[in-house]
């Protein structure tokens, strides 16, 4: 049951927006189209708002000694400095947001994946980095969700990043009416969710809201957001996911027929074999949780943690693992 939150996103113009790519066109891409609808978008084009034109010719990055330069082969400019300043204004003045979905291997937008040239030779061989725009995002903003539209076709980084977005929305939510109940039911509903993450900031994040030397919610929430990003920070293990459902299945159990027992552990070996998705038996177990009316469980936003339209998005070749 996820919450009615939308959350603020940064997205490439080119990503459907606008026709402001270097060959003066723009991108369709099905997975930034599904997500659209359900967040608040800002749009950003880093290479026309340092005043290239559209179309324009190509940039790329440069590697000079251990500095890296962003240049325009074709008019030989260095348009490192003009980038920068508009990071540092564009960043610094950015209202809150929850995270960025910026262009796949893009110079200035891609966050990995981009080439780094050795010159500005046309043949000059290359190494892998981050675009320019994109490294002052992480620099910045590396604790939200921040991805590219290409890796979101792969099933399992979509869904630690959706996952991770819509966490960071709802304790925006809470943050912009804050209060110690507010954050102890924000904790309490995302208890499974945190369990499949990361036990031990869970952990660190239940004794921050218990506020055992009543600290103003201020330095609580500062406090609790730095782990919370800590804990989303990588997506959650096979294992850590089979013990929260497991751990559900306990509510239930008592409930159940041998057959729907066995049929129950029989979807979670084939997932640990990898032969199924999480959501096969976490359907399985939602089902059980309404028909019995285990109202703690039906509150955990672990069983919805985004909006269930985005979960349907197709996968590109690249399968369903992180890897």
């Amino acid at each position: 049951m996820s919450d009615l939150v939308r959350p603020r996103v940064v997205f490439s113009r080119c990503l459907g927006f606008d026709r402001c790519r270097y060959n003066g066109q723009t991108i369709l891409d099905p997975v930034a189209e599904e997500i659209k609808p359900f967040v608040e978008a800002v749009t950003v084009c880093p290479e026309v708002a340092i005043g290239l034109g559209v179309p324009r010719p190509p940039i790329r990055l440069v590697k000079r000694g251990d500095a890296v330069r962003l240049y325009q082969p074709e008019t030989q400019l260095d348009i490192t400095d003009r980038m920068d300043a508009f990071c540092e204004e564009f960043l610094g003045g950015l209202a809150a947001v929850d995270g960025f979905v910026l262009k796949y291997r893009s110079p200035s937008c891609g966050p990995s994946q981009v080439k780094v040239y050795h010159s500005t030779q046309p043949n000059a061989g290359h190494e892998k980095g981050s675009g320019a725009f994109a490294t002052a995002v992480l620099d910045r903003f590396g604790d939200l969700a921040v991805e590219d539209e290409g890796r979101l076709r792969n099933f399992d980084i979509r869904q630690h990043f959706l996952t991770k977005l819509f966490a960071l929305a709802r304790l925006r939510n809470v943050e912009r009416d804050p209060s110690v109940g507010r954050l102890v039911t924000f904790h309490a509903r995302h208890k499974l969710l945190l369990m499949a993450y990361n036990q031990t900031e869970m952990r660190a994040m239940g004794r921050i809201v218990a506020n055992p030397d009543r600290r103003p919610v201020s330095d609580l929430l500062r406090d609790y957001r730095a782990h919370l990003a800590k804990a989303l920070s990588r997506a959650p293990r096979r294992t850590s996911a089979i013990n929260v459902l497991m751990h559900g299945f306990g509510y239930v159990s008592d409930e159940l027929t041998s057959r729907e027992k066995r049929f129950f552990l029989d979807a979670l070996d084939q997932y640990r074999a990898k032969r199924v998705p999480l959501g096969s038996p976490l359907s399985v177990l939602r089902s059980w949780i309404l028909r019995f009316g285990v109202d703690y469980l039906e509150d955990q936003v672990y069983f919805e943690p985004f909006p269930a339209e985005l979960v349907e998005v197709l996968d590109s070749g690249k399968g369903r693992s992180l890897g």
